[in-house]
């Protein structure tokens, strides 16, 4: 392909966001260095990205941040991708926590394997007793709103936009990343009290079949997506959330081979998200 025919990519990050525990910068930094040798590529602020989409191939969302602090601006970037038909990396298309975490009472529902999940005073029966219990906001991101609660607080809640949780006294946390629907590597916290001290994670074959089976719930063809997960006591894994909008990836923690291959596996997806 000649240079005049590659791909133009927006890439939307915020590299100045906080994260606590994690560099955004130096994750898209690396990422972006890579994909420039097969897109021409430009970064933006995800407050600028709805301004500038319209002059790009497609817009690929990486790690721009809750979009709590933005919400408005949110909204009139998907409006805008809808009504143009602008691609957009992930899909907008995304059930999980690109719409909010009211995914995880579809799952409790559906009998997935899910830390249970209710949003009513009236189902507060159906969860497990636990010492305690974790309260968040639907729309809430990076544990922005998280709290937790004795069970005798619970009824008092005020309920609508909120989700409660049994507490899991897990043994570790361990999440799956995926290019479309192929896993590429899994990493795992093996100090429940560090959840970003990570380390390479060996998975079992039963332990991909849990994971694969929220990657084809949710039904995105193309994009990046990672599923958290905790080590139940009884030794299930159970959901924590499934991350589809913008996934940090942990690339530091991967060596250079491991990082090589994430890299030319997202090379091909965008490929093939372009010629769709």
């Amino acid at each position: 392909m000649s240079a005049a025919a590659r791909p133009r990519l927006l890439y939307v990050t915020d590299l100045a966001y906080p994260a606590r525990g994690r560099r955004y910068c130096d994750e898209d930094i690396h990422l972006t260095s890579r994909l420039r040798a097969h897109f021409d590529l430009a970064l933006c602020h995800p407050l600028d990205a709805a301004r500038l989409m319209d002059g790009f191939d497609a817009v690929v969302v990486r790690n721009s941040g809750p979009v709590l602090g933005y919400a408005a601006q949110y909204r009139a970037f998907r409006e805008h991708a809808t009504r143009t038909g602008a691609r957009v990396y992930n899909p907008l298309t995304g059930k999980a926590d690109m719409a909010g975490k009211q995914y995880l009472l579809e799952l409790t529902e559906a009998g997935f394997p899910v830390i249970p999940t209710v949003d009513r005073a009236d189902d507060l029966h159906r969860l497990p007793a636990a010492d305690r219990y974790a309260v968040k906001p639907k729309l809430g991101a990076d544990s922005i709103g998280l709290e937790f609660v004795t069970a005798d607080l619970l009824p008092a809640l005020t309920y609508g936009s909120i989700l409660v949780q049994p507490r899991v006294e897990f043994s570790y946390e361990v999440s799956f990343y995926f290019v479309d629907h192929d896993l590429q590597y899994a990493l795992y916290a093996p100090d429940p009290a560090r959840r970003w001290d990570l380390q390479p994670y060996a998975p079992t074959a039963e332990d991909r079949e849990f994971a694969r089976r929220f990657i084809e719930w949710n039904g995105l063809a193309h994009g990046i997506q990672r599923v958290d997960a905790c080590r139940a006591p009884g030794g299930e894994l159970l959901l924590v959330e499934l991350e589809d909008l913008n996934p940090y990836l942990s690339l530091d923690v991967l060596d250079d081979a491991g990082r090589d291959a994430f890299v030319a596996a997202t090379t091909r997806s965008l490929h093939r998200f372009l010629a769709g």
